[in-house]
């Protein structure tokens, strides 16, 4: 019910975390960062991988679809994430699902695919910092480390026991995008808060600023 009233205002689905996330991200000293990405459009794409139709959506994208398992493709401001044989999520700029999923049903025109907007369905969460992978891993059985799970991957996995795809940054800007679904955003949002407050002013002469996970 909170979800759905957050959108009918026209808010993120943790809009409410915002200063609890900045408030840890300044206690890890530059340690974590933790932040949403709201609104990014996400468009799940399902076609045939060699035909015509992953030729159109390619060229309207100005990428070619991975086709490697569990590998992402980016170009400009747009990545397309391999999800399965014949299944892909784009993620473009916030707020521009709608345009997108115009776009590419007009690329494959009436050629056999499926392109639906599910930009609604998830928020992102970037967990970013040095401790990233460290903190995902209280929660995550995946071998999170560069050389096993580096930029140019992702994977549908369980952080926390909640479904979602975890996307590696760059290699220069160390951390995670993580996809949750809407439903389970606040859920994680608490974990996340939790399991980084290891990391938050250790020293024991600190003092916690107001928000800040105990």
């Amino acid at each position: 019910m909170a979800d759905t009233a957050a959108r009918r205002a026209g808010l993120s689905p943790l809009a409410s975390y915002a200063e609890r996330f900045a408030t840890a991200t300044r206690a890890s000293g530059g340690a974590l960062r933790l932040a949403e990405l709201p609104f990014l459009a996400q468009v799940d794409v399902r076609l045939d991988p060699k035909g015509p139709a992953a030729d159109a959506v390619g060229l309207a994208l100005g990428l070619p679809l991975p086709l490697e398992p569990n590998t992402v493709a980016h170009g400009g401001e747009f990545a397309a994430l391999w999800l399965g044989p014949d299944e892909w999520l784009v993620i473009g700029p916030a707020g521009t699902g709608t345009h997108l999923e115009a776009r590419l049903r007009e690329a494959v025109g009436d050629r056999h695919a499926a392109v639906v907007d599910v930009s609604a369905q998830r928020t992102t969460l970037l967990v970013g910092g040095a401790r990233a992978a460290e903190l995902l891993a209280h929660g995550c059985s995946l071998d999170l480390h560069p050389r096993a799970f580096g930029a140019g991957r992702c994977a549908q996995t369980t952080l926390a026991r909640a479904q979602v795809v975890l996307v590696p940054r760059e290699e220069h800007r160390p951390g995670f995008r993580v996809l949750v679904r809407s439903s389970f955003a606040r859920y994680l949002a608490e974990w996340l808060l939790d399991a980084a407050s290891e990391y938050l002013w250790n020293s024991p002469d600190s003092t916690r600023p107001e928000g800040c996970p105990r």
